[in-house]
């Protein structure tokens, strides 16, 4: 292995452990929120996945009870995208990572048709609509926002759920058979604690990425969080991160082990955080990076050595693993032994 080779694969190990797939696990679903921050959520079943690769003996059931009794909730922060995080962290990363997405937003609804007189017509209509009889589905509030004469064809309607989101005004509360329900924020989560100050908020934001990424860059942290490269170098500074002599960063009180040790393989979910952490995902993906993503889809895949080693899908309640070369024995027993626990988690 070349040198290079060498300390690409220490700081995957690193990262790794970072990310709870290595070394002690916690033992609740609230912990594993704590340690990533932000979980993607596009893809419900993934999100709980993230969940099952960093814990033991946590099932589905666990992930949904979270969400049931308020600890944890769904809604769009980072990136304009949907993240699963505990209840009390909304409350300041929502203000931190959400302004961003209102021009957007603004544009998409137009392109969908829903003007801007239009769009406040139909966020009042789902304001009414889950302070009278929420949590409703996307389903029902469809039905509600066409009968006060906007559209909801195409895209139209999550945008329109989105500009609520973005308002503050809505999350995704309790899950709803194959759905997840939304319900008012103010309904759901309660009064809001204390409003946190910009930068304070900008000094969580960049200890807590730390915590559950480190080693990492300033443009790994814009990236992931959607927030301009300054104000990521500023969290830095303010969350006291320290430049190694590689150029990342990581907390100050960061124990580092001296020969950083790889997981064993895993089974990993669609839009598993280990490939969405960072600006970069080839030291996981390697050359197979169009197996791995395929037109901004996350595949399920197989991390082995640090690397991303197959994709799987479950059929007929099995999972199914396509390699992207022979795998060893060894690797091949450990992924079947992670296939019986994804079905065990997923209670099929």
């Amino acid at each position: 292995m070349t040198p290079s080779a060498a300390a690409t694969q220490a700081v995957t190990a690193e990262r790794c452990a970072a990310q709870l797939l290595s070394g002690d696990v916690p033992a609740s679903v609230d912990e594993v929120a704590m340690r990533l921050l932000a979980i993607q959520a596009q893809d419900p079943r993934g999100a709980r996945l993230t969940v099952r690769a960093r814990s033991a003996g946590l099932s589905a059931a666990d992930v949904d009870s979270a969400l049931a009794r308020r600890s944890l909730v769904v809604t769009w922060l980072n990136r304009g995208t949907l993240h699963l995080v505990r209840a009390e962290d909304y409350w300041w990363l929502h203000p931190l990572t959400t302004p961003q997405l209102r021009t957007g937003n603004s544009r998409r609804l137009a392109q969908e048709g829903v003007p801007p007189r239009d769009a406040e017509r139909a966020v009042e209509a789902v304001r009414a609509a889950l302070a009278a009889d929420g949590p409703l589905t996307r389903a029902q509030l469809r039905e509600r926002v066409a009968a006060a004469g906007v559209r909801t064809e195409g895209q139209a309607l999550v945008h329109v759920l989105l500009l609520a989101s973005i308002r503050g005004l809505v999350v995704r509360g309790p899950v709803a058979g194959r759905d997840q329900a939304f319900v008012l924020a103010s309904d759901w989560l309660g009064a809001p604690p204390p409003t946190l100050g910009r930068e304070a908020a900008l000094g969580e934001l960049a200890r807590r990425y730390l915590a559950g990424h480190a080693p990492a860059a300033d443009h790994d942290l814009a990236r992931w969080a959607g927030i301009g490269l300054r104000d990521a170098r500023l969290g830095l500074s303010l969350a006291g991160a320290v430049q190694r002599a590689d150029g990342l960063a990581e907390l100050p009180a960061s124990p580092r082990p001296a020969a950083p040790v790889l997981p064993p393989p895993r089974l990993l979910g669609a839009f598993d955080p280990l490939l969405l952490g960072w600006a970069s995902r080839d030291p996981i993906t390697g050359p197979h990076r169009q197996l791995v993503t395929v037109n901004g889809l996350f595949r399920p895949f197989a991390l082995a050595g640090g690397r991303a080693v197959a994709t799987w899908t479950i059929t007929g309640g099995q999972v199914v693993l396509t390699p992207f070369d022979v795998l060893d024995p060894g690797t091949e027993a450990a992924l079947e032994l992670e296939a019986a626990d994804v079905t065990r988690f997923l209670g099929r």
